[in-house]
């Protein structure tokens, strides 16, 4: 880079120019690297020094560090040489990706106000920050994340002692780090706070032994082991909210009022619509949601509908389609005309001290799925009958094995010598039924196809649990004090906004197993001194992290001083 001066009549101005080679032509031709200003306007502004002399200084330093970034490096390897013993040579930088977002979501000022409050000596914001990165890309024990946060290219600044002292605190601080974490997340983008999506699931531990939170219940992972209860609110973007931790007998209807009463205290929210599945529609639930600028959207059983209710729902005559007002008679469908089609009858309920709107779906394609799934399920049924009968226990109401009954005496009405297995083909035409049939009720007076999209999106809030629990690997829980529990789900939900977050920022172009492992895998050889060269494979995926985080990892190597100016990044 050079000094070029443009003179003019009344002015001359100051240039930096570079010279480029092009190829094609087999020409040089100089490019414009930046304007310095008019002779007159450097005086000013340099208060008098002269700007030339200036200009050739600054161009120089500008020439000094494009050579130190150019610079090749040179690294001599031995064939005789051992490695140093016990040196940790590779190193993680997924993470930075994590920690990009962490400090958008401004955790790290939680974690100080939190130190200043309890006045603890060891760094709250190390431990919850690798608390976080290591469930998303290493999830394992407290012991092993401690172990494994070393991995990164960030060295700890803790003992494993500090991270269960931290758990502690956590565990005090869930209520404050949750308010706060919402107030955080509207500086990075507006909330989708209309619509609320609350569900409940449970955790497994491996001590077997019942104590404080830890109790047996009714396992949705069917395993014999003490349960804890975990209730969820999500926004209408699929981003969590708040949860809660509960004893493993506490009846999941009775969750969720405690932690929306919160969500009106300490999120000052009160205009949304909660959306739930069946199982936690309870009337004391819907009439909660009835009061003040609240609604209720909640999937309501068919079969579980009292029967003069029943008789309408499932009687083919009367449904509607679309807005022409026209009435159908969905036993005379056209199997391929209508199959995508989802028609509808509604009705208003007054039970119970509250009236509600009952909307009931009927779609073909739907139908075919349940009878898919049912088919599967007697096919299941059949091949443990004839090949592993001794496998046929008590079965849950979805359990393929619910469809075996079980006799012990011969058609003669003589006890038999040994079980007898069949189909249980009753059960099959009951169930058949309702193939094809859906229902929600609410105290909402929109359009039809509005309250169905809301609930559709259910499975977002079902996707949270699946990821947490098979992605992050958040059970078995292994802790067995109260408050550590509670801060082990802490983490657990931390890091489940941040990825979601991440998800977000990726405009869904990736899937949960291509973001994690893409994180896990990137990582890097250290040339003591000089720098990190990355060892992952640069793809689709590491292309959109980069451009969309606006730093890049990609480069043959990377110097010091580009990791220096990478991580001041990812903290802002």
């Amino acid at each position: 880079m050079r000094l070029k001066v443009s003179k003019s009549k009344n002015a001359a101005s100051l240039y930096v120019i570079k010279s480029i080679y092009n190829s094609k032509t087999q020409s040089n031709s100089s490019v414009i690297v930046e304007k310095l200003g008019t002779e007159a306007e450097l005086r000013e502004k340099l208060n008098g020094q002269d700007p030339y002399e200036w200009a050739k200084a600054y161009i120089a330093e500008l020439n000094e560090k494009e050579k130190e970034e150019n610079s090749k490096v040179m690294v001599q390897y031995s064939p005789t040489k051992l490695i140093p013993k016990d040196k940790q040579r590779s190193f993680n930088g997924g993470y930075l990706f994590l920690q990009s977002i962490y400090h958008d979501l401004k955790l790290h000022n939680i974690c100080k106000d939190i130190s200043n409050r309890h006045k603890f000596t060891f760094n709250l914001d190390s431990v919850l920050s690798r608390l976080v990165y290591g469930r998303i890309i290493f999830p394992s024990s407290k012991l092993a994340t401690y172990d494994l946060s070393s991995r990164f290219i960030e060295q700890p600044d803790f003992d494993i002692q500090h991270v269960y002292r931290a758990l502690d605190v956590i565990s005090k601080e869930t209520d404050f780090i949750q308010s706060e974490l919402y107030k955080n997340s509207l500086n990075i983008s507006k909330r989708n706070t209309g619509i609320l999506y609350y569900d409940c699931t449970n955790y497994f531990f491996e001590i077997e032994e019942e104590s404080g939170l830890r109790e047996y219940g009714h396992s949705k992972d069917h395993k014999p082991n003490p349960i804890v209860q975990m209730g969820l609110f999500m926004d209408g973007d699929g981003i969590p909210l708040a949860f809660d931790i509960h004893s493993g007998r506490t009846n999941e209807q009775k969750t969720l009022k405690p932690l929306e009463k919160r969500i009106l205290s300490d999120f000052k929210l009160s205009r949304f619509v909660v959306c739930t599945d069946a199982g936690l529609s309870s009337i004391e639930n819907r009439k909660f949601n009835d009061m003040g600028s609240r609604a209720f959207i909640t999937t309501q059983s068919v079969k579980m509908l009292k029967g003069h209710l029943k008789e309408w729902a499932l009687d083919p005559k009367g449904w509607m389609y679309g807005d022409s007002g026209k009435t159908y008679d969905i036993s005379k469908l056209d199997e391929e005309k209508d199959y995508s089609k989802t028609f509808y009858k509604e009705r208003w309920i007054h039970e119970n001290g509250l009236e509600q709107r009952l909307i009931v779906t009927f779609s073909l394609k739907y139908r075919n799925y349940k009878m898919q799934i049912r088919e599967n399920q007697i096919q299941r049924a059949v091949d443990v009958i004839e090949k592993n009968p001794a496998k046929i226990k008590k079965s849950g109401s979805n359990d393929f094995k619910r469809f075996i009954e079980k006799t012990n005496v011969t058609t003669d009405g003589e006890v038999a010598e040994k079980e007898l297995f069949s189909i249980n083909k009753t059960l099959i035409s009951k169930e058949a039924m309702y193939d094809g049939f859906y229902a929600v009720c609410t105290n909402l007076e929109d359009e039809i196809s509005d309250i169905i999209s809301v609930n559709h999106r259910r499975w977002e809030i079902e996707e949270c649990f699946k990821i947490m629990k098979s992605e992050f690997k958040s059970r078995p829980v292994y802790l067995s004090r109260d408050e550590r529990i509670k801060a082990h789900f802490t983490t657990c939900f931390l890091s489940l906004v941040v990825y979601r977050y991440l998800e977000k920022a990726l405009d869904g172009k990736f899937t949960t197993c291509e973001i994690i492992k893409g994180l896990r895998d990137m990582n890097f050889y250290e040339i003591p001194g000089e720098g990190l060269i990355p060892t992952y494979e640069r793809n689709d995926f590491t292309d959109a992290l980069h451009d969309t985080f606006g730093f890049r990892t990609d480069y043959q190597i990377l110097k010091l001083k580009q990791i220096k100016n990478i991580l001041r990044i990812t903290k802002n």
